[in-house]
């Protein structure tokens, strides 16, 4: 099982729909189970850090199969995880905003969302992994 354009494109459009309703400009990212770039979006006035941000948390999430949130604790000092950050070049994002997407509960892909709050960006992203099933 793959994400085809047309599911991340889906996928997109709901997590801007959730961007649109709480007021803020969003960047959306798609990537595939290899963490390349399926889809991207970045809505009117989101701001250019979130750009990269977006698909290195969709790539965070496939890489190491859980969301950038649950990497944030196992990456904070004395945790399991401490400094993960600082590999592949600090592409690794430990704050959240990015999903893994599963099929029958393999990880197929992954939607990262970034230009909010890290609150508003999990929010985002929990309405563009909704639109997957």
């Amino acid at each position: 099982m793959y994400i085809s354009k047309d599911t991340a494109l889906r996928m997109i459009a709901a997590a801007e729909d959730k961007a649109n309703e709480i007021g803020v400009p969003m960047v959306i990212a798609v990537v595939d189970r290899g963490g390349n770039l399926i889809a991207q979006v970045r809505q009117d006035d989101a701001l250019l850090a979130s750009i990269d941000l977006a698909l290195n948390k969709a790539y965070t999430a496939v890489a190491v199969k859980v969301s950038t949130e649950v990497l944030g604790e196992l990456a904070q000092p004395g945790q399991s995880l401490y400094g993960i950050q600082t590999d592949k070049q600090g592409r690794f994002v430990i704050f959240g905003g990015g999903l893994p997407v599963a099929h029958d509960g393999v990880i197929i892909g992954g939607i990262g969302v970034s230009g909010g709050s890290v609150e508003q960006d999990v929010a985002c992203a929990n309405a563009g992994l909704s639109a997957y099933c």
